[in-house]
């Protein structure tokens, strides 16, 4: 029987930001796809929401709720996870904040703090499960960045430096880490209907917006889900380095 080249199967998947949105739905189609996950967002309510939600499924899920800026609270969480679950084979950075602000708006915290947030925590997050990783000769890592990121927009410059530096750490780590069989690959959504975007530009901004979207509409979070889920599967073995940008049409890379 051959087998199925999107599954996850015995796998352990560490999803940040995974409360809610598009984090949730990596959760949910991962752990669909034979994986167990570990939940990890500060919103606990949510966190725990999502993890039920894994475990009716009949997959098994912890739930974290620490700061990924924090160093040392990362590394505790991957040596907790590894002592109940196992080692972990995929890591998707997916936490992240969004904020419209003018450059003259936009204060030293609020610069800060995307930053903390958006590279602080996927350094830190990637820092302490790629060792074992390299012991193990595995490893899927997944960097959620934004289209933002590489073409840049007209308000939100912070977020957009942020996510554009995301980037540059998935290039590096792709070519550092490809000779321990750990791929690192990147997602760059456009548009997608989650609460984040909705309570930043709320519903009649997004209404317009979607009209200049070629396919007429933003992505539900599952559509970006499926970019996620083909870079961690047997699917993507042969990728590493790239950047997809699930947008509609808004924008053509790559070409």
């Amino acid at each position: 029987m051959t087998k199925d080249p999107n599954s996850l199967e015995g796998r352990i998947a560490w999803i940040t930001g995974s409360g809610r949105g598009m984090g949730r739905a990596h959760a949910e189609l991962l752990a669909s796809r034979g994986a167990d996950i570990v939940i990890h967002d500060v919103l606990r309510e949510e966190a725990e929401e999502t993890a039920a939600a894994i475990r009716a499924t009949g997959r098994r899920a912890m739930v974290f709720n620490d700061d990924v800026t924090d160093a040392c609270a990362m590394r505790a969480l991957v040596s907790r996870v590894e002592a109940q679950l196992g080692p972990i084979d995929i890591l998707v950075n997916n936490a992240g904040i969004g904020e419209h602000a003018e450059i003259e708006e936009i204060t030293p915290q609020m610069f800060q703090r995307m930053f903390d947030i958006h590279v602080r925590g996927t350094f830190f997050c990637t820092q302490a499960v790629v060792g074992r990783m390299k012991e193990r000769r595995f490893g899927r890592i997944v960097n959620i960045s934004s289209i933002w990121g590489m073409n840049g927009h007209h308000t939100a410059s912070h977020y957009c430096a942020a996510k554009t530096a995301v980037l540059g750490l998935t290039k590096a780590w792709a070519k550092e880490l490809a000779g321990f069989n750990i791929l690192v690959n990147a997602v760059c959504p456009g548009g997608v209907l989650t609460e984040m975007p909705i309570r930043v530009q709320g519903m009649e901004k997004i209404r317009a917006k979607e009209k200049l979207v070629p396919v007429g509409r933003w992505a539900t979070p599952e559509e970006i889900s499926y970019a996620v889920a083909y870079f961690v599967a047997p699917t993507g073995n042969f990728v590493t380095g790239q950047a997809i940008s699930p947008n509609g049409g808004e924008t053509i890379v790559g070409f």
